[in-house]
Formats: structure tokens, sequence, C-alpha cells
């Protein structure tokens, strides 16, 4: 049986019409990573037991008519969203033994409709990294190349997905979490407009920023995810009320759309090959009806500046918690409460992650905070402002997803101005709280995937899932060879 080009409607339609049961999708999913993983180190904790017993449960719910359109789909989980009594780990020593008590609003609508989590995947410790090299656990490699990156910090999710070790992925983006990896690995990402999916039971590195979305194959599939964990949560004081049927637009013609080109999205630091790529998909786009409009973002030079001063101070905020006093990693032997905090912090968090608490405290601190952070909060209501200015004359924007293609593992990683500066095409969405979906629209000379992003309207998540299936489906996506 060969499921690596199936999506999830296809799995769907296999399952209702009993071409295969979900306890034998399962087993499938799970003899693949069993016997593939070794090599791409995706997955941080398997659960089998659970994945076979949830999937039991799907075949009961499908024979009697009752499946919802995830019920008996194999799902992956990115490790920072908890999962009651599983391990959650964020990819870091300071959580190396956390069991949460309860689920995430998130996983607790996978599981209303049986889904089936076949595990917890590797991650940037917690969420700071393009690369998930940071990782306390699993180092992931990319399926299209195992000697490059998969991207970060949902590497462990879109390399699970590309080398067909779940049908489907939870990631977070914060800068571009979920779209810089789905385009690394050759997938589908996309970050939902900031409020529509609850973050309550996701651990938290940047509040403002972070949202929890999809990676799977098609822009199809991550409309079917959407609907299912969107939604009001009142555990979820940023939850939006506004409800958002993903998949409303799907299929419609797209001529007539005005798609905004801002130029310094193609500018200095944008890969040749990755630069020619997008603008062919664009003029893909220009034959099927849409207009292109040439715009500007004068701001995006300081977006990298003003994402990394925000997020760190809402960083370095969040992780005090970790204390060693109520849960997590506790160095032992400590003689006094102050260097028991000390030496928990200093030997359960990794460098990058010290780095950014550091960082962000640093611009919080008396005398900085005017000139660093307030600064940094002025540049964002620039950014929002100018991408209201563009999308009252556009219904969505056209960019590379990342500078480059995935890049050697090792490459970069020990230079974080280099690091930060891969972030330079997704930060700007993360920072406005707009929706983007990344899609794979072509291959360099190596075969490596280059990723294309539509950014559009806040809440008008419907339109950029048109937008990208319109491209998808006269696209053939390569699958890596493992």
């Amino acid at each position: 049986m060969e499921l690596c080009d199936k999506s999830i409607l296809d799995l769907r339609q296999m399952l209702d019409q009993k071409e295969i049961s979900s306890v034998e999708l399962t087993q499938y999913y799970l003899g693949r990573i069993n016997k593939i993983d070794g090599k791409i180190e995706s997955y941080i904790t398997v659960c089998e037991e659970e994945a076979l017993k949830g999937a039991k449960l799907a075949d009961d719910r499908i024979a009697a008519a009752e499946a919802m359109p995830l019920t008996g789909i194999p799902i992956s989980i990115k490790d920072n969203m908890c999962i009651e009594d599983i391990r959650t780990t964020c990819g870091s020593k300071m959580l190396e033994n956390f069991i949460p008590p309860y689920s995430a609003t998130a996983i607790n609508k996978l599981l209303a409709q049986d889904a089936v989590i076949l595990g917890k995947v590797s991650m940037d410790e917690f969420a700071m990294g393009g690369s998930t090299q940071t990782s306390y656990y699993k180092k992931t490699k990319n399926p299209y190349d195992i000697t490059r990156v998969p991207g970060g910090s949902s590497g462990g999710s879109a390399a699970s997905v590309a080398a067909t070790l779940a049908a489907a992925s939870l990631g977070s983006d914060t800068g571009g979490s979920i779209r810089q990896p789905a385009a690394f690995c050759g997938i589908t990402g996309m970050k939902p407009t900031y409020g529509t999916v609850s973050r309550y039971g996701l651990v938290a590195f940047a509040s403002s920023f972070d949202q929890i979305g999809p990676l799977a194959h098609s822009a199809r599939d991550c409309a079917s995810l959407l609907n299912t964990i969107s939604g009001h949560d009142p555990s979820d004081g940023t939850s939006s009320k506004q409800k958002i049927d993903f998949s409303s637009k799907l299929g419609k013609d797209i001529k007539g759309l005005k798609l905004a080109l801002p130029k310094e999205f193609f500018g200095e630091g944008i890969d040749r090959h990755v630069k020619d790529t997008v603008l062919k998909a664009v003029a893909e786009y220009e034959k099927m009806g849409a207009d292109i409009v040439e715009v500007s973002m004068p701001s995006l030079k300081y977006a990298i500046a003003a994402y990394y001063l925000i997020a760190s101070a809402e960083a370095s905020s969040n992780l005090a918690r970790y204390d060693g006093i109520k849960f997590g990693y506790c160095a032992s032997d400590a003689k006094t409460y102050e260097e028991r905090i000390t030496r928990t912090r200093a030997e359960g968090f990794g460098e990058e992650v010290k780095r950014r608490i550091l960082l962000g405290t640093y611009a919080l601190s008396s005398g900085y905070y005017d000139a660093y952070y307030k600064k940094a909060l002025y540049i964002q209501q620039k950014i929002k402002q100018e991408y209201k200015n563009i999308f009252e004359g556009c219904d969505a924007m056209i960019t590379p997803t990342a500078p480059s293609v995935a890049y050697k593992i090792g490459e970069i990683e020990g230079d974080p101005v280099k690091m930060y500066l891969a972030d330079i095409c997704t930060v700007t969405v993360n920072i406005a709280g707009l929706p983007a979906l990344s899609t794979t629209c072509g291959y360099d000379e190596m075969g490596m995937p280059i990723g294309m992003s539509v950014v559009g309207k806040a809440f008008d998540d419907a339109t950029v899932i048109q937008i990208a299936d319109a491209f998808e489906s006269n696209f053939v996506k390569r699958t890596p060879i493992l």
C-alpha cells in the first residue's frame, strides 16, 4: 500500500468507502515511523498505543456512519501543545519530564472528531530557531536531503508530513515557524489570522505573535484542519469571535483578483533561483486572470529588528515561570533559593533561548525601554499601516517564503545575525496578525523545494486558501525519495 501522494480528502474517501480502516492506516504510518524516522528524526514521542486505540474509536464512528472530516486521519503534533498524560517537552531539557494534566483546545477539537494522534514531533527549543537544530532531543533532517535543515521551529511537523510519517501536522507560527519549514520541506503550511485558533494549551513563546496552524500536502487539507481547530475559546483572552469557513472559496475563479507584488521582497538578499521561481508562479496567476500590482513596503528593512525585540521581550516574560520550583527541570544540590533558580535556568535552557531571554530583558530594562522596545512597537504600527494601505487596493500579496532553499546543517546556525535575517520574508505577517500560506512553487537545480507565500487581509483566510489552491491545482509537487 502506497499512500505518499494521498491528501486528507483522499484518505477521507478511502476510509468512508471502507477501502482501508483507520487502524490499518495508523499501522501504515507507525510502520513508516519505525522504518524511516531514524534518519529523519522528526518524532520526540511516538504514541503507538494511544494512536491505535484512537484508530479503533474512529473505525467505530465510521461504521456508525458518523464520520467527520478528520475522523481516523493520523496527525502529528508539534511538541509545544499540551496533550493530557503525554509528555510535552518544547524541545527543551527544561521540560524533559513534563506531563500535562490537560489538553490544548486545538487538540481537544481534533479528538472530538476522533482524529488519530501519532505523537509529538521535534521543534527548536521553545520555538526559538529556524532550523530545528536547537532541539535538545531530535535535530530533524530535511526529507529531500538529510544533510540540510527542515526549517523551524516547526521542522519536525514539516518533515513528518513530507516524509509521509503523518497525513498532516499541527505546528505553531511566531515569525514564520510554520511557513518556512513548509517551504523547505516542499509541503503547504498556513498561519491563520491571529486569534482564529485558540492558544490555550500552547506553551507560550511570544504571546502576541504565536498562532497554531496546519501543515499538510495542500491548501485544501489546511482548510479542512482549520475548519476543525478554529473558533472562539473563552479560555483564550485573545481568541476572536469572528467565524470563518476556510473552505468557502475553494474552486472559485481568481480572475480579476488583484495580487500585490512588494518590490522589497524581491530585492537584495533573495536567492536568484527563489526570485525567478516565485515570479514564474506570479506569471501563472496572470494567465489565470489575476491582476498583478507592484507595491512597496518601506518598513521591511526594520522588520527583523522590530520582531526580535518584541518577541524576545515577551519571551523573557513568558519563560520567567521556569524556575525549578513548580514544574520542569530543577538543579540538584543547590544550597539557596537563588542558587537553585540560577542553576536551573543555566542548565535547563539552551544557548538560543538564553540569548533571547537576555535580549528581551535588556530591551525592557530601565533606560532602554524607550530606546528599543518602544521604537519596535512604533515600527509594528508602521508595518500594520503599510499592509492596510496595500490591501485597500489589492486582495492578497505574493512573496517568497524564505530568501533561499533549505541550507546545509551547520551552515549558518552559529551566526545569529544570518539566522535572524533568514526570517525577513515571514515576520511582517506575524507583526500585523495577518493570514499567510506557503506552498511549493518550484524546485532549484538540486531538486530542493522553493516556497511561495500568499498573504491576505485579516480574517480573509478563505481568499488566501483560494489563491493558493488555484496554483496547486495546476502544479505537480514532487515526493522526496527515502
